[in-house]
């Protein structure tokens, strides 16, 4: 298969200008592509995978990608796929966060292959210099203010007459657009990728590219990520999750994959993983006669883990995630342990209560919220459904002491298959 074929049979395709077009150019060698990421935050987030990861196909295909960080852009705000106008960061904030995001770029595409090095450039370095009157005479001549009005990321803001949208947002469609003529001009950049979302201010780039340097260009979207339910991919209860390890812990990152619905699950090994087609489709064979057996999430955790934090990381990741679903502790390491007290409730204690014969179990129960009573406690001991650090406790006697710290400072509760206190000591 070609990049564009590629693409198609993973879903990664919601529309192109000129498929034929295209194809065409694409058969006659590499070609360069760009597509841009919003400095709105200091890390990238699962939404941001799809042109990501676009990018990275089309490196591994031979092509040029050319990944740009929207300085100039970022400092206006896009309005596509919003309801309401954006809150403007300073100039020091769009600074940081792009500092963070380049970083993070850079672990997904090849800057230091010989043949087809990743680039990765900051639109605020040619948008920056250009003066306004410059800008209006040079490139807004270019537009006409009712096809501009006509798109629907701007249309839908005008029809909101509450929301209404401001001049600032009106004119982004103008410096993307400024964006692909200097790409395409200066790196002989010929394709832009984006979400479907971005349709409008591709097509805006095409026109100003035709116009201004006669040159053919292409657009090529990939289809917003949407859950089974029809809400938006990339959040948890937790909120949104993303690829800074700091934000969003490499377990609940895991998780966030692992707990993919049924109906998801193949779907998005085929829009995120680089897993090759013959062992996507057995794995959609299997998941099909036998979902419950979540072969197909496990590897797509594994695929996804792998790729934004590495190999060791998905493997604590997984033991603990086998830990909360009742795994034993034996050979647990102190990180992966880490990971299990900053996803469950956790409550402290003072050492000393620990110490000597220690505390009654039932009391820790009922400390740890677990157990409403004494009584209660003793219940659910005596029926086998209490847990001290994944061991079945069954006599209603034991008194829990500094002997059962895990690390020295740690007690894992659970009552039943999935609830869990972890009781840390001060």
């Amino acid at each position: 298969m070609n990049i564009y074929d590629e693409l198609q049979w993973r879903g990664l395709v919601n529309d192109c200008t000129d498929v034929a077009g295209l194809n065409q150019r694409l058969a006659a060698g590499p070609i360069t592509l760009y597509a841009g990421f919003d400095p709105s935050a200091p890390s990238l987030h699962v939404g941001n995978l799809v042109p990501l990861l676009v990018l990275r196909r089309f490196q591994l295909f031979g092509h040029h990608p050319i990944a740009v960080a929207g300085g100039a852009t970022g400092s206006i705000g896009d309005p596509s796929g919003k309801s309401t106008e954006r809150q403007l960061l300073s100039p020091e904030a769009i600074a940081a966060n792009i500092a963070h995001q380049k970083e993070q770029l850079r672990r997904w595409l090849d800057f230091d292959t010989p043949t087809n090095p990743a680039r990765l450039v900051d639109n605020a370095d040619w948008i920056a210099p250009v003066r306004y009157l410059d800008f209006l005479r040079d490139i807004g001549k270019h537009f006409s203010v009712n096809v501009m009005a006509a798109k629907e990321s701007v249309r839908t803001r005008m029809e909101d007459r509450q929301a209404g949208i401001s001049y600032t947002e009106f004119s982004y469609m103008l410096l993307q657009a400024f964006d692909f003529y200097h790409l395409c001009q200066e790196c002989h950049c010929e394709l832009q990728v984006g979400g479907s979302d971005q349709w409008g201010n591709i097509t805006a780039g095409i026109d100003l590219c035709r116009k201004k340097l006669g040159r053919q260009a292409f657009g090529l979207t990939q289809p917003l990520i949407t859950k089974a339910d029809g809400s938006k991919f990339g959040k948890s209860e937790a909120g949104t999750i993303w690829l800074d390890a700091r934000r969003t812990s490499v377990y609940a990152f895991y998780q966030f994959w692992i707990n993919s619905d049924d109906r998801e699950v193949i779907r998005y090994l085929k829009y995120f993983s680089f897993l090759p087609r013959q062992e996507i489709e057995a794995l959609e064979k299997r998941h099909g006669e036998n979902p419950g057996a979540r072969e197909a999430h496990r590897a797509l955790a594994k695929a996804m883990t792998d790729l934004v934090h590495g190999e060791l990381a998905t493997k604590e990741a997984a033991r603990a995630s086998q830990i909360l679903f009742g795994g034993e502790l034996e050979g647990i390491s102190e990180a992966t342990f880490n990971e299990i007290v900053g996803e469950v409730p956790s409550k402290e204690i003072a050492k000393a209560r620990l110490e000597n014969a220690g505390l009654p179990l039932v009391d820790l129960l009922v400390f740890s919220g677990l157990c409403s009573s004494k009584g209660q406690a003793r219940k659910d001991i005596e029926a086998g459904g209490i847990y001290l650090n994944n061991l079945r406790q069954a006599n209603s006697q034991h008194q829990a002491s500094t002997a059962d710290l895990l690390f020295g400072q740690h007690l894992l509760l659970r009552k039943g298959k999935r609830n869990y206190v972890v009781i840390t000591v001060r």
